[in-house]
C-alpha cells in the first residue's frame, strides 16, 4: 500500500476517535465502507461475534475492530 494511503488512513481513524468525546451510549452504530476485513480470530469474538466473511484479519479490521471495542 503506497505511504500515501497509510496517511489517509490514519486521518480517518483519528477523525473517527473524536467521536469518542460525545455522549456515552451502550452501542456504537457505525455504517459505511472502509474496505476493512473482519477475520473470525478468537480476541474478536466478543466485539464481532462468530460470523465473519474472512479468515483474517487486515490491517483496517484490527484498526475497526479496536475503535468498536473501546
Amino acid at each position: 500500500m503506497p505511504r500515501e494511503d497509510n496517511d489517509s488512513n490514519d486521518s480517518f481513524y483519528e477523525k473517527l476517535q473524536d467521536f469518542e468525546n460525545f455522549a456515552q451510549y451502550n452501542m456504537k452504530m457505525f455504517s459505511g465502507d472502509c474496505n476493512a476485513e473482519l477475520g473470525s480470530e478468537d480476541i474478536f469474538k466478543p466485539t464481532l461475534g462468530n460470523e465473519s466473511p474472512h479468515l483474517d484479519s487486515d490491517d483496517n479490521g484490527f484498526r475497526i475492530v479496536n475503535l468498536f471495542a473501546s
